[in-house]
């Protein structure tokens, strides 16, 4: 018993007769995703194309039911005292089933991700090396709040011919369910519904990241702790990153009218999302420029509360931030006047989280200066740090 057998327990010799082991449960659910994804690897792309089709049908035809799920969710964790961004990336707001659905199905409509023959190389006469796209194998998600999430992991798995463990914040637990229940529902018997495995314990998450001989990739998607944590919880690969701390760079150069477009989507179109804007830096050299004035006044108007480094605390007045390196997650960012482009380089590369960046200029050099430096994950020259999200 002390080595962990399961043989009872110090109290009950049939203990470990009255529910099943764990260990054995989280293992079956991995296996049967192993499995249905072999099968589901071997359909056309036109029938995994078909698959996500059915799947857009049925979310919009179980809209009433999938809203009802969501509220329910919504209720209870702002019943419990949940933050305001976590209620926000919780709700499935009107129109978001049928934002799902389009996306889904111009993921459907893309080039086959697998089966593609990326190059060739005759290594000798007769001998030919051909490197191929396929899929990973199963993956582990691992996500906090939004059950919009899990419909975009599960329509990439389907085309990706991934097999996928879900598990989602206790926070969303009926929205998920549901979610998962409708997707599974439409997977042909020819794949198996166990493709897709909802896991609904905590204590299972232990077990399953024990499983590196089935479970090829875990992607965790959440709070810098969950990331952490699970990396240093597993044997198995870990792609996770923690932060969204998101810059948008005002140059001297700026168009102030797409400027303002930018700073405006980038903030307040989603702002619970790990690519809103975070931090808003602009060229001294605007300081006094009416463009800015503009662009100060139009975050105001929405609702957004601003915050100053050193340097823009002084010069507009404004409360000062407690840290450069702060995700707000909310209607608030913070904004700080810098030298040059070299300046606003090295702000990002300091209190940044490579995560996604983004360049304001019409000065094609500084552009390229920019993009080429700036080590994050995505960087745009003039457009909105949210076109790092989902299908958009």
């Amino acid at each position: 018993v002390l080595q962990g057998e399961k043989i009872g327990t110090l109290f009950h010799k049939d203990a470990n007769l009255w529910e099943p082991s764990k260990d054995v449960s989280a293992r079956e659910m991995a296996v049967a995703a192993r499995e249905c994804s072999r099968r589901l690897q071997n359909l056309s792309s036109d029938e995994r194309k078909k698959i996500l089709l059915d799947v857009a049908d049925a979310l919009e035809a179980k809209e009433d039911l999938i809203r009802a799920e969501n509220e329910a969710d919504v209720i209870a964790a702002q019943y419990a005292g949940y933050e305001k961004s976590l209620v926000a990336r919780l709700t499935l707001k009107p129109g978001k089933i049928a934002s799902l659905a389009k996306s889904i199905r111009t993921l459907a409509n893309m080039e086959d991700p697998i089966n593609q023959i990326l190059k060739r190389t005759e290594v000798a006469e007769d001998l030919v090396l051909e490197k191929t796209s396929c899929p990973l194998g199963v993956l582990l998600i691992v996500f906090e709040s939004r059950p919009d999430a899990l419909v975009q992991i599960a329509s990439l798995a389907i085309r990706s011919g991934n097999g996928l463990l879900l598990k989602g914040g206790k926070e969303a637990m009926r929205s998920n369910t549901i979610l998962h229940k409708v997707i599974t529902d439409v997977l042909p018997d020819t794949v198996g519904k166990r493709l897709i495995g909802l896991v609904t314990s905590r204590d299972e998450i232990a077990d399953l990241l024990k499983l590196d001989d089935v479970i090829d990739l875990v992607i965790p998607r959440g709070s810098n702790q969950l990331v952490s944590q699970i990396k240093a919880s597993t044997k198995i690969p870990v792609l996770g990153h923690a932060d969204g701390v998101c810059h948008v760079y005002i140059d001297k150069s700026a168009n102030m009218d797409i400027a303002k477009r930018i700073v405006i989507d980038a903030k307040i179109d989603y702002p619970a999302a790990c690519n809103a804007m975070e931090t808003l830096l602009v060229h001294k050299d605007l300081i006094k420029s009416p463009g800015l004035d503009d662009i100060l006044l139009s975050l105001k108007t929405e609702g957004v509360a601003i915050y100053g480094g050193p340097v823009a605390h002084e010069l507009l007045s404004i409360p000062k931030a407690d840290s450069f390196h702060h995700e707000y997650s909310s209607m608030a960012c913070t904004i700080e006047f810098v030298d040059d482009v070299q300046s606003a380089i090295d702000h990002i590369h300091r209190y940044g989280s490579a995560h996604t960046d983004c360049i304001v200029t019409t000065d094609s050099k500084v552009a390229e200066t920019f993009l080429r430096q700036v080590d994050s994950a995505a960087v745009f020259h003039n457009a909105s740090t949210r076109f790092s999200d989902g299908a958009r």
